[in-house]
């Protein structure tokens, strides 16, 4: 497991370890969007991994996907997450913060009714759990060019609090179905104009962001998380390895501190290697995710198909998943129904190797 353990130089940071903690949504904000006492415990108990990429936070307010998921635009908030960031640095480790919006994938449950917005109005197929039990998605209002400007401001607000926050960097969620990979494939947007269209005008917002973020942080402590292949909230492209091809490229314009790829497909309707090609023209550092064992990872970066894995269900189940792995010890079983469900069970209470 040697190549797991080399240290690695990321933008402005050297990380101690390649084994990072990839953002995972566990719904245990406090009122208010507000991260509390316990989210600060959570993720200090996780300062081994060599970069912890906190979970997927609201840039703006009225745009939650999840009920309980944090925000970063009130000075509770702020608050908050400084209080995450001082325990995280307090025991070692690094922690950059995911930054959010999560386009059609909102709800009015949990936004006082209001309609989410997207580049275009197609509604995800399927049900959302709510306080009111599970209800279906709604067809989001698509998003006028004129109103774009305030979502890009958003970004950069987010960032600009991140780093009050005390943060060593932000992400910028660019996958998984959210609003920014909701521009940027074709399945989803289906608008005409400057953000519609060609692959160039449907990154045009994904681009905007990353400048404005770049400009508040310094693109040494930015990353990119991206989605190519993955169908989860009702995504599809025509060409994931051309749209891959084309990031990849684009991407080296930006000086990033990293580009962060997801593999795979989580419900497995479309395949293709994709990593090759961020591989072949990106010239900066690359994350690989999805499923990784400590194995696969170990391999890849020796044999240079990426610099560092991501590891999310892992992370969640073992805080002490970097020590873990060099001892070469069982691993704890996640347990899927405490992923979203309130208060410590299934959060802070996993046991490390010298609980075991």
């Amino acid at each position: 497991m040697n190549a797991l353990f080399n240290p690695l130089k990321l933008g402005s940071q050297t990380l101690s370890n390649r084994i990072l903690m990839a953002p995972l949504t566990r719904c245990r904000a406090e009122n208010n969007h507000v991260p509390g006492h316990l989210m600060a415990k959570y993720y200090a108990q996780r300062a081994s991994a060599g970069l912890i990429i906190a979970e997927a936070t609201m840039i703006m307010e009225g745009n939650s996907a999840f009920y309980s998921e944090p925000g970063m635009y009130s000075e509770a908030q702020i608050k908050g997450w400084q209080e995450v960031t001082n325990a995280v640095h307090a025991a070692g480790g690094k922690i950059f913060l995911q930054l959010w919006h999560g386009g059609r994938a909102c709800h009015p449950a949990f936004n006082n009714g209001a309609q989410p917005v997207a580049p275009s109005p197609i509604a995800i197929d399927g049900h959302v759990h709510t306080p009111d039990g599970d209800l279906p998605y709604v067809v989001p209002r698509e998003l006028s060019d004129d109103e774009i400007p305030d979502i890009i401001e958003g970004f950069k607000t987010a960032a600009e609090n991140a780093m009050s926050a005390g943060f060593d960097g932000v992400e910028v969620h660019g996958a998984n179905g959210y609003l920014l990979d909701e521009f940027l494939r074709d399945g989803s947007n289906k608008r005409q104009g400057n953000y519609g269209g060609s692959l160039e005008n449907r990154a045009r917002l994904l681009l905007e962001v990353l400048e404005a973020v770049c400009k508040v942080c310094g693109s040494d402590r930015v990353g990119l998380r991206i989605s190519p292949l993955n169908s989860y909230n009702s995504m599809v492209d025509s060409d994931p390895p051309g749209l891959s091809n084309w990031l990849a490229k684009k991407m080296n314009k930006y000086n990033l501190a990293y580009l962060h790829v997801m593999r795979a497909d989580f419900l497995q309707q479309q395949s293709a290697d994709i990593l090759s090609p961020f591989r072949r023209h990106f010239h900066g550092v690359l994350i690989a995710n999805m499923g990784f064992s400590a194995e696969e990872a170990n391999s890849g970066i020796e044999e240079d198909k990426f610099d560092a894995v991501a590891f999310g269900t892992a992370f969640l189940a073992n805080p002490d998943l970097p020590e873990r792995f060099k001892a070469n010890t069982r691993l704890n079983e996640a347990d899927p129904d405490t992923f979203y469900s309130p208060g410590p069970e299934g959060y802070i209470d996993y046991p490390t190797v010298e609980m075991s």
